[in-house]
Order: C-alpha cells, then structure tokens, then sequence
C-alpha cells in the first residue's frame, strides 16, 4: 500500500517536471502582450483626444464656457439694478417707503373723468342753443369759463302781467346765473335771479329760484339748459312774479351769499314737508 502511494506521488511529481515551460511562458507572454497592447491603443485614444481638444477652435468654445459661467446673466443684472434702486429710495426700508409714497399724490382719474364730461355735456348746450331761432335765451360765459354762465331770458308768457311790468319798465330780459358743479350733469346746476329785481314767481331772498328740479332729489341728468330754463319762465308766471317798483328795494341787487344760504334753507324745508305749501312759521 506504501508502496502504491509512492509510484502515484511520483508519477505526479514526474507529469509536473514533464510539462513544456514553453507553453507556460508563452501564456503568461501572450497575457503580458495583450495588456501592452490595450495599454498601447489607451495611450493612442487619450493622445488623439488630447490632440483634439488641443485645437483653436475647441479651446475658443472651453474659453466662452469658462466666460459665460463667471458672467452674471441678464435677469441676474436686472434683480441687482432693482435691489440698487430699492435700497437708495428707500424701498426697503418702512420710513423710506412711506416718505417715498407720501411725496407722490395719489391720481384721481373718477374727477378727471368728471370734468371730461361735463365740459362736452356744456359744449354741447351751447351749440344747441345758439341754434335756437325763437331767441329764448341767450348765453354769455363770465370770464370765459366754461362753467359759469351768464344767461338772458329774452320772453315769458306775453300775456302775464310780468310781461307787462317788462315793457313798461324797458327790461329787455332777466338775467341769471347758473353755475355748474364738477359732477354736472349728475347733479344739479345752482340757478340765481341776478336783475331786475323780482318779487313772488317762486324768487326768494338773493334770488334764490324755489324750484324742486335744482334739487337734488329733483333733478334728472337728462334736463337741458333750455329745458330749465323754460320751466323756470313757466314758474314766474304761475307763481304772480312782478318786477319791485318800490322806492330803494328795487335797486338792491342780489347777492349770491344770501341766495345760497336760501336755498339751502328751503330745501330743508322741503325735505321735511314735501313740495307742497309749508306752514307760514317755516317761511
């Protein structure tokens, strides 16, 4: 048994001296070969890489790359303008802020729009009214003011008795004045008798005209001048209007003060008791 155990260890021994050292160097070469070659076509790739990347062109491109990403962007030049300008009016800063807001005054465009159509509302009267062919009423702008006019009433009922005291007085007609406020035509115009002087027909103390369509509550934007105007002959005929011939009184003129403060007298009184004849201790 010994004895078998040795042949085989020797005949193990004997195959391992046998093998050709040839075949095995020759392996360990062509593995050894292989990988210079690999190395070789590696160093040959990164050469022709660099070669490339070495051009003028591509080394422009890596320069404008490099470039851009140190360059601020445009937005980025646009927050930093903004912040600047916030920061020297203050806009960061709650003092500065309000300061800022407080020096500008705020816009008004609901007045500006106001005026743009009253003053076409009134351009427009006065063109239909230098149309009339009856010579009703003729207008005159005081101190060429849009809003302020001058306005002669040339005839009232020529049966009445305040056509009579007209001829037999020479008064060729009753001058007014009619103001318009910033919201006409939404509101009404403040009307005043300014001569001659007349007493009942609805004319007050300054010639204040006590009629409900000047109020407030009376009026309509859809009345004209004319309109009013013709209203207003109709009332001093219905209400017994006659020019004061007494001696001193018929040459005190009207004032506007005194007509305001009537008018605002009467509307009060009106507001309480209706349109109707209030009681005697009212006025």
């Amino acid at each position: 048994m010994a004895t078998l155990l040795r042949k085989i260890g020797l005949i193990r021994l004997h195959d391992r001296d046998t093998e050709d050292p040839k075949h095995h160097q020759g392996s360990l070469k062509g593995t050894k070969g292989n990988t210079k070659n690999n190395a070789k076509q590696h160093c040959q790739t990164t050469n022709e890489t660099n070669n490339l990347l070495s051009t003028p062109e591509i080394k422009a491109k890596k320069l404008d790359q490099h470039s851009s990403k140190d360059k601020p962007s445009v937005k980025d030049k646009q927050l930093g303008k903004d912040t600047k300008e916030k920061q020297q009016t203050g806009g960061g800063i709650g003092v500065g802020k309000s300061a800022t807001s407080a020096s500008i005054p705020p816009l008004a465009p609901h007045r500006q729009h106001c005026t743009q159509v009253r003053t076409r509302r009134l351009m427009k009267e006065l063109q239909e009214i230098r149309r009339l062919g009856d010579n009703f009423i003729t207008v005159e702008l005081v101190d060429d003011n849009l809003f302020d006019w001058n306005v002669k009433l040339h005839q009232v009922d020529k049966d009445s008795a305040l056509w009579q005291d007209m001829k037999e007085t020479n008064t060729e007609f009753i001058l007014l004045n009619v103001s318009f406020p910033d919201n006409f035509p939404f509101s009404p115009p403040f009307m005043r008798v300014l001569t001659p002087r007349l007493e009942n027909g609805y004319v007050l103390d300054g010639g204040a005209i006590c009629m409900e369509l000047l109020t407030p509550r009376g009026w309509s934007s859809a009345y004209t001048v004319e309109a009013v105007m013709r209203q207003f002959a109709a009332s001093l005929v219905k209400g017994q209007g006659r020019i004061c011939r007494k001696a001193g009184k018929s040459k005190k003129a009207f004032s506007r003060k005194e007509a305001e403060a009537t008018f605002k007298s009467l509307v009060k009184t009106h507001e309480k008791y209706g349109w109707v004849s209030p009681p005697v201790s009212d006025g």
